[in-house]
C-alpha cells in the first residue's frame, strides 16, 4: 500500500530471454512528499504507511465509511466516526479479547518487536535528537492495548511495549511503557534516539491483536501533551 501523495514513476524494461521475467517496473517516492519533521514535530495518520511486512497470522486492516474489512472474528464495532480523517487501521484478525481467551506467542501476541504485522513509515528528519512517541489509539478491552514502535529496522527497548489502560471506549493519545514495575506503563520511557538528520522509517508492529490505531507523532519536547487529533 503507497499512501504518498506524488510519485515520481521510472520504468525500467528488461528483456530476460528464457525467463519468467518479462519487464521491472520501479517506483520511487518524490523525496518531497515523505513526512519531515518540523521545528521537533511531525504528526502522521496510521493509514499513510509505506509498506507492511510479516503478515503471515495478522496484518494491520483500513476502516473508514467506506471500507469495512471482511476479517473475522473482530469483536467490536467500528469507530472511525471519531477517527482522524475518519480513518484508522486495526490488527486483525481479533482472537484474544480478555485473559480467558487463549494466548498464542507469535499468532495472536507479540512480546518480541518487528516479528508480526510490521508497518514502515519513511520520514525526513531535520532536527536529531531524542524523540518521544506518542500514539494515538481506541482499545475496549484488556487484550488490544499494546504496540511496539522501531526505528531503521532496529527495535530498542525504549521502544518496546506501548500501554493503554486509561480512556477505554475512546480514541487516546498514550505515550507510557509497560514495565515490570507498573504494567499500565509509565511516562516518557518511549522514545526513539535519531542521531542523524536525513531520511529514516519508523515503524511500528502488533503487540496484541484487535489493536486499533489512528495516528502518531514524535516530538522533541518531553513534556508535550497532544489533545484531539493532530
Amino acid at each position: 500500500m503507497f499512501h504518498i501523495n506524488v510519485l515520481s514513476i521510472v520504468l525500467f524494461f528488461t528483456m530476460i530471454t528464457g525467463s519468467n521475467v518479462i519487464c521491472q517496473v520501479a517506483f520511487s517516492a518524490d523525496t518531497d512528499a515523505i513526512p519531515t519533521e518540523k521545528d521537533g514535530l511531525l504528526v502522521v495518520e496510521a493509514e499513510a504507511f509505506d509498506h507492511q511486512t510479516k503478515t503471515d497470522h495478522r496484518a494491520f486492516h483500513l476502516t473508514s465509511q467506506d471500507i469495512s474489512p471482511a476479517i473475522t472474528p473482530d469483536g467490536d464495532e467500528a469507530h472511525w466516526k471519531d477517527a482522524s480523517g475518519q480513518a484508522y487501521l486495526e490488527v486483525l484478525p481479533d482472537t484474544r479479547r480478555t485473559h480467558d481467551d487463549k494466548l498464542i506467542p507469535g499468532e495472536n501476541f507479540a512480546n518480541e518487536p518487528g516479528t508480526a504485522a510490521v508497518l514502515s513509515y519513511p520520514v525526513r528528519i531535520t532536527t536529531p535528537g531524542r524523540y518521544y512517541v506518542w500514539v494515538r489509539a481506541y482499545s475496549t478491552g484488556s487484550e488490544d492495548n499494546g504496540i511496539h514502535v522501531g526505528l531503521d529496522d532496529a527495535w530498542p527497548e525504549s521502544g518496546q511495549r506501548m500501554q493503554w489502560c486509561q480512556g477505554k471506549h475512546s480514541w487516546r493519545w498514550e505515550s507510557k511503557q509497560r514495565t515490570s514495575k507498573n504494567h499500565c506503563g509509565e511516562p516518557y520511557k518511549i522514545f526513539l534516539d535519531i542521531k542523524e538528520p536525513g531520511q529514516h522509517t519508523v515503524q511500528f508492529s502488533m503487540r496484541e491483536d484487535g489493536f486499533e490505531f489512528d495516528q502518531w507523532l514524535i516530538t522533541i519536547d518531553r513534556e508535550y501533551q497532544p489533545q484531539k487529533p493532530e
